[in-house]
């Protein structure tokens, strides 16, 4: 009986073992690289359409090509002035142009939905359909921008007007639609058709874009091997995606619970690529690691570099979060929540409306907010999170035990630190 005993211990031991999934070995190689000569001639390509940038008649189009350099820069970099000044080359582009007007207006608007300035993303699609009406590629983004401000009924619209499945970009779009409606099975499955046409097509932005998202989605269904395989099959197309090194640095951290592999990518990473939001998940892996001394170092550094005034509101979400939930600054945070829910009334603008009333302790008001907007609209475990946080502090105890169930497959989405919160919920 003693030996069953011990058996059984072991086996259940094994059994809580996260399984190992990443190997640096195979990502390694990706890490050294950075897409230095791509850089290099982005550069090279925006000096000489910039020295072009004139009064005559080719300026229209050298102002179109010094913003593809710029976005491409942006893209490559994460620079933020970069990403501005493809806006301000687009915006003379598209003022000036008498030809293809439409065009530029639709890439003001890809680079305006980057920014998260939508409502002026949608104005720039009204003029692109005003002046060249019923085009597919002004529909397809409409949807993009309808579904970010939360305009769903609006948003289904487009998705009946652009119809095709055999197109691809009606198939991603139609996967975004499952997703929202929280299908995931369903929003897979139309990813992996976008993939089939992606890989026919050869077509390498394509098989990119289509290979990151996949990964995500895998992870959220908790397919974790599928996941990496995607994110090193996005890096074998471009070593230096940092999107792609982010997620593997994710499945390290969240999966197999290795906080140093983790850390290590994200140092990388930022050697070759600018974005806030790195400084916020090492903060999380220092919690993790409690050492609060790095954590609040992080944290300080995220603050101040979405100082520079090029951000924008780009960054409202993590700021007001953060701000009530590690600096007690509850007007300020109450400040930006109401600003985010102006500029983009989604459910999850909402959802942080309501969090920062909760994290204030005004439980009433967060509760007002959460079941008007909130409950039963969206999906995303971080926003049931947020419900179960508030329905336990109004005592709501019968709504806390459904929601904890259904997190309890959300762990690698969440992280370590929240589904611990979670269980003792």
């Amino acid at each position: 009986m003693k030996s069953i005993y011990l058996i059984l211990c072991i086996c259940f031991l094994f059994s809580c073992q996260e399984e190992q999934i990443t190997n640096p070995e195979d990502y390694n190689h990706y890490l050294q690289e950075e897409n230095t000569q791509n850089k290099e001639l982005a550069l090279q390509h925006l000096q000489f359409w910039n020295t072009r940038i004139k009064q005559d008649s080719i300026q229209i189009i050298a102002l179109g090509k010094s913003a593809q350099v710029y976005t491409t820069l942006f893209e490559t970099n994460g620079s933020i002035e970069s990403l501005k000044n493809a806006e301000i080359a687009l915006q003379k582009a598209a003022n000036n142009a008498h030809i293809a007007k439409d065009v530029y207006l639709r890439a003001l608007a890809k680079n305006l939905i980057s920014q998260h300035r939508f409502k002026e993303a949608a104005k720039a699609l009204q003029k692109a359909q005003f002046f060249s009406p019923n085009k597919p590629e002004t529909h397809y983004m409409q949807f993009d921008v309808a579904m970010e401000l939360g305009n769903y009924k609006a948003a289904e619209t487009y998705l009946h007007l652009i119809t095709d499945f055999s197109d691809f970009n009606y198939l991603i779009r139609l996967a975004k639609w499952k997703d929202y409606i929280g299908d995931l099975d369903a929003t897979i499955h139309y990813m992996e058709r976008a993939e089939s046409i992606a890989d026919y097509s050869n077509n390498e932005t394509l098989k990119l874009w289509t290979y990151t998202n996949l990964g995500d989605y895998y992870g959220h269904a908790g397919r974790i091997k599928d996941a990496y395989t995607y994110y090193l099959k996005s890096l074998s197309i471009d070593s230096g995606n940092a999107y792609a090194k982010k997620g593997i640095a994710w499945i390290t951290y969240s999966h197999e619970k290795n906080p140093t592999e983790a850390l290590r990518i994200l140092n990388i990473i930022q050697n070759q690529h600018q974005s806030p939001d790195y400084y916020l998940l090492k903060a999380e892996i220092a919690e993790y690691q409690n050492d609060l001394t790095a954590k609040g170092e992080y944290l300080s550094q995220y603050f101040e570099e979405i100082k520079k005034p090029e951000y924008g509101d780009m960054y409202n979400t993590h700021t007001a979060e953060i701000l009530a939930q590690e600096k007690n600054s509850y007007e300020k945070a109450l400040a930006i929540a109401q600003k985010e829910v102006k500029n983009r009334p989604t459910p999850l603008s909402y959802d942080l409306l309501a969090y920062v009333y909760y994290q204030k302790g005004d439980y009433k008001k967060a509760l007002d907010i959460a079941n008007t907007h909130v409950a039963n609209q969206t999906f995303e475990p971080v926003a049931q999170y947020h419900l179960a946080e508030i329905y336990k502090a109004n005592k709501l105890y019968y709504k806390v035990a459904s929601i904890k169930k259904e997190l309890a497959d959300a762990s690698y989405e969440l992280g370590p630190l929240t589904t611990t919160v979670v269980k003792k919920l």
